[in-house]
C-alpha cells in the first residue's frame, strides 16, 4: 500500500459527508456508466457508511428481469473490489483520516448498495496490524 496524501484542514461534519456522497456517486458515474439516484452518508468516530439507492444499468435490469440477480450481485461486489483504492481515497480526502478497512454490499429489492469503510485510528485494531506497522523481521 502506497501512503496517501491525506487532508488535514478541519471541515464542517455537513461538508465531510456531503465530499462522501458526491465522490462515491461520481465515482459510480464516471466508471460504472450510471450512478445512483439517491445516496446518504454517515460518519461517526472511526466508521463511515455511505447508502445508495437506484443506479442498475439496463443490462443488470435485463438480467434481474431475467431471473440473474445472483450475476448482477456478484458484478457490482467484483467491480467494488476493483474500485477499492478510489472510494478509500474519496473517504480519506474527505475526513482526512486514512481508511484500514473496506466493505461493500448489495441488495436487489429494494435496490441498495452500502460502502462501509473503518478509520484509522480505532480501538477495533491493534497496532502492529495498521499497514506498515507489522512486526519487523531480524535479518
Amino acid at each position: 500500500m502506497t501512503p496517501r496524501n491525506v487532508k488535514t484542514t478541519p471541515q464542517a461534519h455537513g461538508d465531510v459527508l456531503t465530499a462522501i456522497s458526491d465522490g462515491i456517486v461520481a465515482l459510480l458515474k464516471e466508471f460504472y456508466g450510471r450512478g445512483p439516484t439517491r445516496a446518504k452518508s454517515y460518519y461517526e468516530d472511526d466508521l463511515v457508511v455511505c447508502l445508495l439507492r437506484g443506479g442498475f444499468t439496463r443490462v443488470e435490469q435485463t438480467l434481474l428481469a431475467g431471473g440473474r440477480g445472483t450475476s448482477v450481485i456478484q458484478q457490482r461486489m467484483d467491480f467494488q473490489d476493483v474500485m477499492r483504492e478510489r472510494f478509500q481515497l474519496v473517504i480519506e480526502q474527505a475526513t482526512g483520516r486514512q481508511v484500514i478497512g473496506f466493505m461493500s454490499g448489495n441488495q436487489q429489492d429494494p435496490d441498495i448498495m452500502c460502502e462501509v469503510f473503518i478509520l484509522a485510528p480505532t480501538d477495533l485494531v491493534d497496532d502492529h496490524e495498521f499497514p506498515g506497522n507489522g512486526p519487523s523481521v531480524a535479518g
